[in-house]
């Protein structure tokens, strides 16, 4: 008696990693509740029940796009908290990032600001998952300005969470001004004063 074949799945006709790029695309330009299922399965290339079967609803889709957002997205960050001293970190964050929010092969902007910095009470979720990625990056600035006072590369005295807020805080208007239209050197300049404001704090 011949032994019984294992079912072998049909296989997807898709790429995940493919098909969430063009996700984070649309959820970044329209907003969590500005996209529709239409426009996703649309630039997705797929239709709502591989849709639905692959990545469950459209929140759980937010959030795998709002994961791949900052897997591939947000590298200069890393790069920023690389940096030998705490002066370099703060310069590299904001102008890097200044870099990326005025580059033109994605929509301007910021999707962990734009993508749903205000929801309908029933989806409060999304918002929350944004707040959470935002406050993730601004503790990781305050644990790389800490360590520069540990380090004696700032003063003692200098309150690392205020600071680090202070430059996020920076980033994420830049990020609402880039969607305005505002220029890329016009952005920089800004960050030449907030440059002065280190400066004076350092010394």
């Amino acid at each position: 008696m011949n032994a019984e074949k294992p079912t072998v799945g049909r296989p997807k006709a898709f790429d995940e990693e493919t098909v969430l790029d063009r996700a984070v695309e649309v959820f970044w330009r329209h907003g969590y509740e500005g996209t529709s299922l239409s426009a996703l399965t649309s630039a997705m290339g797929i239709n709502r029940p591989s849709l639905y079967a692959t990545f469950g609803s459209k929140e759980q889709l937010f959030r795998r796009a709002f994961d791949r957002y900052r897997e591939t997205r947000l590298a200069h960050v890393r790069v920023a908290l690389e940096q030998p001293t705490a002066r370099a970190v703060i310069e590299s964050y904001l102008r890097l990032s200044i870099d990326a929010l005025t580059s033109g092969d994605h929509p301007p902007g910021c999707m962990s600001v734009q993508g749903g910095l205000v929801c309908s009470p029933e989806n409060t979720r999304v918002s929350q998952v944004l707040a959470e990625g935002r406050a993730q990056g601004e503790a990781a600035l305050e644990a790389r300005l800490s360590r520069a006072v540990d380090e004696g590369d700032l003063p003692s005295g200098v309150d690392t969470r205020a600071l680090a807020r202070f430059v996020a805080a920076l980033g994420e208007g830049h990020a609402v001004h880039a969607v305005a239209g505002v220029g890329r050197e016009d952005l920089h300049a800004s960050v030449d004063i907030a440059m002065r404001a280190v400066e004076a704090l350092v010394r």
